[in-house]
């Protein structure tokens, strides 16, 4: 794993910040006082369950972007910024669907990782989708971050690959030629589970060239059979009210599933 996650199995929880300034559903009446106060309510409700780690994440900002703008760019940075003295566990990035935008963020806040699409030719609800590995990779370097990591999602969500390679072979390819520091399974949307056998296809595969996390659909009743095969997941939806992505954290439900997962570890 890495330096600053030091658990087996590592737990790193969303924190959906409410849509930016830009996106339809802006709350302009609660404006960004509201957005950094339930961004530290749902965390501090994660750090108490016990999660491991906390990624923010732009969920929100309905329909989504492929390439980020600046009022979004700039409140995103403000809001995890706010939030950062209250923070007690890592943090990592993901501006959808934008990866430079993500490492510069990354780079603004100090985050510790960036998750992302960062390889791949998607057909998708954001029209055609052909990410670049490389300039975020260059931005990276260029900021001296050399010691951000990058996570990459090779199945994306809200998409269908045009690549017909299996996907275990897309994951040692990303690893191979674009530099992935960990590989990420996902769902068809947020909120539902990888394919298990997609999961444990990749997980052979990479073996311990990099982790492997589950990255969408984990839940209190998956999340056994999850870490017998991953290095860890990325859990947001299952931790919400009703288990519904849009809600508010249930502090319950992260002290619940934190309980399971570490009678495994």
């Amino acid at each position: 794993m890495f330096d600053f996650l030091n658990a087996d199995k590592a737990v790193i929880s969303m924190c959906h910040i409410g849509a930016l300034p830009g996106a339809p559903l802006y709350d302009a009446d609660g404006g960004m006082e509201k957005l950094i106060e339930n961004a530290i309510s749902d965390i501090e409700k994660l750090q108490d369950g016990g999660v491991d780690a906390i990624m923010f994440g732009n969920e929100n900002d309905r329909p989504y972007l492929l390439k980020a703008t600046p009022e979004s760019i700039a409140a995103y940075t403000a809001v995890i910024t706010a939030c950062k003295p209250h923070l007690k566990v890592p943090f990592g990035v993901n501006y959808l669907w934008d990866p430079t935008a993500s490492v510069a963020v990354a780079n603004a806040t100090g985050a510790k990782w960036v998750r992302e699409i960062f390889t791949g030719v998607f057909a998708s609800d954001m029209g055609v989708w052909a990410p670049d590995a490389a300039t975020p990779a260059r931005l990276k370097r260029n900021l001296g971050r050399q010691d951000l990591k990058l996570f990459f999602n090779i199945n994306a969500e809200f998409a269908h690959s045009l690549d017909q390679r299996p996907i275990e072979l897309r994951a040692k390819s990303a690893i191979f030629s674009s530099l992935a520091d960990a590989i990420l399974v996902s769902g068809p949307i947020t909120g539902q589970p990888a394919d298990g056998s997609d999961l444990r296809k990749v997980a052979e595969a990479v073996g311990d060239l990099v982790p492997v996390f589950a990255n969408t659909g984990v839940n209190i009743d998956n999340i056994k059979d999850v870490l017998s095969v991953a290095s860890g997941c990325i859990i947001g939806t299952h931790f919400k009210i009703d288990g519904d992505t849009w809600n508010a954290v249930d502090g319950d439900r992260v002290k619940r599933f934190m309980d399971v997962v570490n009678s495994v570890r």
